[in-house]
């Protein structure tokens, strides 16, 4: 067997769920571990093998290169996305970067492994283009000949959450239910502490060992559950149990779908869309006994997964806001947009009438009362984009203690209306400082 501490693996996505579980398993392992992403947050890069590169604008020359550099013996392949849209290319992701991948690796002038992550299910199944793309990679790599193995994971459940783990979580943390029929769907998880020690157990073979020179395996339990027990368990660990819910309508899950896939246009990636519920439908199902044969790896359950612990104290915050979060910017946007527009479009002479009635001349009123309602209705522009919200929400704490401090100086008495306008901007600030603190998807 090949030891360990001379192999060196490279994982392509270490920024994602699985990709940073794996890169920091295999490094605790003994294993070098390069990992790639197009970019980490600051709290990911924790080694110099940590590396930001633009890795879907390489090309198979580049990738030969950068796997014959550094002198890899093992590809790991985590990279996905579920819907396109603005930056997010399904065909190119999945299709057409594994093709470039397969002939790099073929090139590169070394005996490298791919291992490949895809998705359970079958091609009759396949509906959405994350399913048929992510099919089609399947193919390239078995009729590439090159060794690799094509892991199919289950629903994946980490110490870390981010899209749909995110979701079970929340709608653990909430009293809601899903409709009877999606509660029903088969939903085999998978602890990605299994996915890890099956990439590792898969680093350390020979490259000629012909047991696992082509491999397609599903990682998940082997005792059949459904999304309503995964959500279960961690109602259990959430301690919620026993709260009153109310049933979500099918229509209104399909409404949320339509939203999310309205705010993917924005450049958010909410785990509510489409394609996410319609492969929630379809469920996640398959055989592991042909991975768990070879390489003797026993898949942890559901209840020994989630229900080893009581949940901390930042998971229950984490699960209650993840959803709350997106209505909180939904209502700043609203609230910016409709504050300014209503001043410059409704009431404009109501607007301009709070600094003439005051003494202040017309020639100054008007174009101030102009540009702070189309400053307001920026503001609200710029939390709707998901590239630009962080600026948006600063600016609008500032605009926001801007109106507060000139109203005290120069119009007092505006702080006395009855309906207390000016009061209530107080906790519009503190909303648009939480939205700011939970802007992190990773």
């Amino acid at each position: 067997m090949t030891s360990i501490a001379t192999q060196r693996v490279l994982v392509l996505g270490a920024s994602g769920l699985i990709g940073r579980f794996v890169t920091d398993d295999l490094r605790r392992r003994g294993f070098t571990a390069l990992g790639i992403a197009r970019t980490f947050s600051a709290s990911q890069q924790a080694s110099p093998l940590d590396i930001e590169l633009p890795i879907m604008a390489l090309d198979a020359t580049a990738l030969a290169g950068l796997i014959r550099a550094h002198q890899i013996d093992v590809v790991v392949n985590c990279l996905g996305v579920l819907q396109d849209g603005p930056g997010s290319d399904t065909n190119a992701v999945h299709r057409d970067f594994v093709a470039r991948l397969l002939q790099a690796i073929s090139t590169c002038g070394r005996s490298a492994r791919l291992v490949h992550v895809s998705i359970p299910g079958i091609a009759d199944e396949d509906h959405t283009s994350f399913a048929t793309t992510k099919r089609a990679a399947e193919g390239l790599i078995a009729a590439s000949g090159i060794p690799h193995a094509i892991l199919r994971p289950g629903f994946v459940i980490a110490p870390s959450a981010y899209g749909g783990s995110a979701m079970v979580r929340a709608l653990a943390a909430l009293p809601v239910d899903l409709p009877a029929k999606d509660a029903a769907t088969p939903f085999q998880p998978v602890a990605v502490a299994d996915i890890a020690a099956t990439i590792a157990w898969l680093a350390a073979r020979p490259i000629d060992d012909e047991a696992v020179r082509a491999v397609s395996w599903d990682l998940m339990q082997a005792e059949a559950v459904t999304l309503g027990d995964v959500i279960g368990a961690f109602r259990r660990s959430y301690g919620t149990t026993d709260w009153p819910r109310i049933a979500v309508p099918a229509l209104l899950i399909d409404l949320g779908a339509f939203a999310g896939d309205i705010s993917s246009r924005l450049g958010w990636m909410p785990p509510m869309r489409t394609t996410a519920i319609t492969e929630l439908r379809r469920g996640v199902r398959g055989d592991p006994a042909p991975w768990t044969a070879v390489t003797g790896i026993a898949p942890a359950t559901l209840a020994g997964t989630v229900g080893a612990h009581g949940a901390t104290i930042q998971d229950k915050w984490f699960a209650r806001l993840f959803l709350v979060k997106a209505l909180i910017l939904v209502s700043l946007v609203l609230f910016w947009v409709a504050s300014g527009s209503i001043a410059l479009f409704v009431s404009f002479p109501a607007t301009t009438a709070i600094l003439t009635t005051r003494g202040w001349p017309d020639w100054f009123a008007v174009p101030f009362a102009a540009i702070t309602s189309m400053m307001d209705i920026s503001v609200g522009l710029l939390i709707a984009f998901r590239r630009t919200a962080v600026l948006g929400l600063v600016a609008g704490i500032f605009v926001s203690l801007g109106y507060m401090i000139g109203c005290a100086l120069f119009t007092p008495d505006l702080w006395l209306e009855p309906l207390g306008a000016l009061v209530k901007t107080a906790p519009a600030i503190v909303l648009m400082l939480v939205a700011l603190l939970t802007m992190d998807n990773r």
